[in-house]
């Protein structure tokens, strides 16, 4: 069985792909060099359609109809615009209601397109671009640090980051946030309250990476400006140990916050990654790899959600679990010293 991979990794080799998620314009070229918020790509895409049938207002036919209308899939409209007129002495028309574009014609019926809206595609991450995907997007690598989380807000960003929390259960509160940190990716703990969230904006900070979020705080968030990339998870959660070590390592250094939404079919997920210069570039990181024992391994459901151990054992078959199922299961010995039978589905390979 493969085990997807959590990515904690003091220096590695990144590549991403950016894609829109229309056709649209690309701004960069291989081999050109790109920042995080830099937007690489661009589209325009209507919001609603408009569908105004010619034959029942004028109540001919739909082969009636035809004649009369005078647009044509493409044609580019003003509003009032003329779509349809019967002609006659008591002429009839029948106008654009708003400016937009006609999407198809015929059968009688006119589908316009209205309501413009712009999509900016940033790199998500500091490197070169390798890649160009026409009307699509680019593929970026670089070589950092890398340091997976498990949700995100939508939303990147990079700055300075300055470490907050002193042990893995830390609480971040909004007494810590003074107008020193202003500009700053703040490390912290435990989110609770939403006067967390509201001073970082006040500041304004360039991002927050936290432990854990309270999980009424998820609408705040997505509001939120800044990134906000949670490591572990919602509720009161301690930050996984590999985190931990990795950042606090990192005060201080110009990171990137991408918080994209976790995407559990595409494979992104959100992340921290740490630009560094190196002579030998490593390899790529795999996002799969087998169960095998000696493996780090974090925790993904509760009630120990978060928690980091190593395999012990991996008995062949199915194994009976403590609610009387079975199934594929591994034994874990967690750092505390504990040592836990846990189904395969429920560990993920922290490297």
């Amino acid at each position: 069985m493969l085990a997807p991979v959590l990515h904690v990794l003091p220096v590695t080799t990144i590549v991403r792909e950016r894609l829109l998620p229309a056709a649209g314009k690309v701004n960069v070229s291989v081999n050109q060099r790109v920042n995080p918020t830099d937007v690489v790509a661009e589209a325009s895409f209507s919001r609603e359609h408009l569908l105004l049938d010619v034959a029942r207002t004028f109540g001919v036919s739909p082969q009636a109809a035809d004649t009369m209308i005078k647009v044509q899939a493409g044609d580019v409209l003003k509003q009032g615009a003329v779509i349809a007129e019967n002609g006659g002495f008591f002429s009839r028309s029948i106008k654009a209601p708003r400016a937009g574009r006609v999407a198809a014609a015929g059968s009688g019926q006119v589908l316009m397109e209205v309501g413009d809206a712009r999509i900016e595609l940033r790199a998500g991450l500091p490197g070169m671009v390798v890649r160009v995907i026409p009307e699509r997007g680019v593929v970026i690598r670089t070589v950092g640090a890398l340091i997976q989380g498990t949700w995100g807000n939508g939303r990147v960003d990079h700055g300075l980051m300055t470490s907050l929390i002193e042990r893995p259960d830390d609480i971040l509160t909004p007494d810590r946030l003074d107008v020193s940190l202003r500009g700053s990716v703040i490390l912290g703990g435990y989110v609770g309250d939403a006067a967390t969230l509201r001073a970082a904006a006040e500041l304004p900070v360039r991002g927050l990476i936290v432990s854990s979020l309270h999980f009424s705080l998820l609408p705040s968030a997505v509001q939120m400006r800044f990134p906000i990339l949670v490591l572990d998870g919602f509720g009161m959660m301690p930050m996984n140990s590999a985190a931990f070590e990795l950042l606090r390592t990192h005060d201080k250094n110009a990171v990137t916050v991408n918080a994209e939404f976790p995407d559990r079919y595409g494979g992104g997920r959100p992340e921290v990654i740490i630009p560094k210069d190196v002579v030998n570039e490593p390899d790529e990181p795999e996002d799969y790899v087998p169960f095998a024992v000696g493996q780090k391994v974090r925790m993904r459901r509760a009630p120990h959600a978060g928690m980091i151990g190593s395999i012990a054992a991996l008995p062949a078959g199915l194994s009976k679990l403590p609610s009387g199922l079975r199934a594929p299961a591994a034994e874990v010995r967690l750092e505390n010293g504990d040592t836990l039978l846990v189904p395969l589905v429920n560990l993920e390979v922290v490297g």
